[in-house]
């Protein structure tokens, strides 16, 4: 397995201007091969093969940058491409906007070109960085390559990614009939409803932080465009946008990491978070849950645990069917947020929405 540990870095000035100059030419690079791929397309119906290579006689300002950078831009479009043909609905690949796109780039490690100690790391065409290394990887690993990303707050990060990551191996398939298996169910208020009780903080930090963001922002609607006053606004705002994400990301990997060390398996609906964001004006509050980004953080912590996460068929009447009989409803309103069944059972409609995901996938599991 490959994992990645993402460090901030403190290039000076002259080192900054450096890699605004190789995120512009990468983007640039970006352009223009796609540009000439869509040409040759329309011209021959066949699609063009080049390199950054071909494109440095004509434009020689490209010399000046890592070519390991301009490297992976080709691979990039080329993937780009693989994935619109292999699925449509993914789009066509874009053109990237200096406005608008993300500033990173990413170069290999080839013949010891790119050097990290404790404090430091030393790219290809550039001197030694200042890093705040607050982990150190883990043992035997061998580093494959780095991203370097500019925020739009202005916070230059190093994501380093390392090869030879070994998750841990069970020595036995534990016996899932009586193992802890958590069932995990989605709710607009509070993200999600687990199976048991389990101690979670008040989530929804875009909501807390509206006002200020609001605030922000009509102080940069009233600069004018392009001013210096605007500039520094700007990165006001997006300070505000980077801390929610934090704060958002920083509740999730501390409840993933605590759910992937106390079960043995997890079971989640298998629902489409994009779809569910287009329906009943939701878009904002399901966004602002991060659900889908938590069922991802603790798919790979398991998997680094060697434990399993089970994915319930979003079709499967965890709702309608009561956890204790097992009679299932032929209509529940939304509106009912208690399920009340004929046997006496009154409980919370998520939490029984819960205990019969987990329960069906032990059924899964032991099948």
């Amino acid at each position: 397995m490959n994992i990645a540990y993402r460090f901030r870095i403190y290039p000076t000035e002259e080192q900054k201007i450096f890699l605004g100059k190789t995120f512009g030419c990468c983007r640039f690079l970006y352009n223009q091969m796609l540009n000439d791929k869509i040409q040759e397309y329309e011209k021959t119906k066949k699609m063009l093969k080049h390199t950054p290579a071909m494109y440095k006689k004509e434009y020689p300002f490209l010399k000046e940058v890592d070519s390991l950078a301009l490297a992976n831009v080709q691979l990039h479009l080329e993937k780009a491409y693989k994935n619109f043909f292999r699925d449509p609905k993914i789009g066509f690949p874009r053109f990237k906007s200096k406005h608008h796109s993300r500033n990173s780039y990413t170069t290999n490690v080839v013949n010891g070109n790119i050097l990290v100690e404790s404090k430091r790391i030393r790219l290809s065409k550039l001197k030694w960085i200042a890093m705040k290394k607050h982990r150190e990887p883990a043992e035997g690993l061998c580093l494959k390559s780095v991203t370097v990303s500019m925020e739009p707050s202005g916070k230059y990060f190093a994501s380093l990614l390392y090869e030879g990551y070994s998750c841990e191996n069970q020595a036995a398939e534990p016996d899932y009939s009586t193992a802890r298996i958590l069932g995990i169910d989605y709710a607009m208020q509070g993200m999600a409803v687990f199976s048991e009780k389990i101690e979670t903080e008040e989530a929804g930090f875009f909501r807390k932080n509206e006002k200020r963001l609001a605030r922000e922002q009509r102080k940069l609607s009233r600069c004018v465009r392009g001013s210096h006053n605007y500039e520094l606004q700007k990165k006001k705002v997006a300070r505000c946008h980077e801390k929610i994400r934090n704060q958002r990301r920083d509740y999730l990997h501390k409840l993933s990491r605590k759910i992937a060390d106390g079960y043995d398996a997890v079971a989640v609906e298998d629902i489409d978070m994009k779809a569910m964001g287009q329906c009943l004006y939701f878009g904002k509050s399901v966004h602002d849950n991060g659900y889908g980004m938590f069922r991802e953080m603790i798919d790979y912590k398991l998997a680094w645990r060697g434990k399993k996460m089970v994915k319930v068929d979003r079709f499967f009447p965890s709702s309608k069917k009561c956890c204790q009989c097992g009679r299932i409803k032929k209509e529940l309103k939304l509106s009912e947020r208690v399920y009340h069944c004929v046997c006496g059972n009154e409980m919370d409609r998520d939490r029984n929405a819960a205990i019969n995901i987990r329960e069906e996938a032990r059924r899964m599991l032991t099948a």
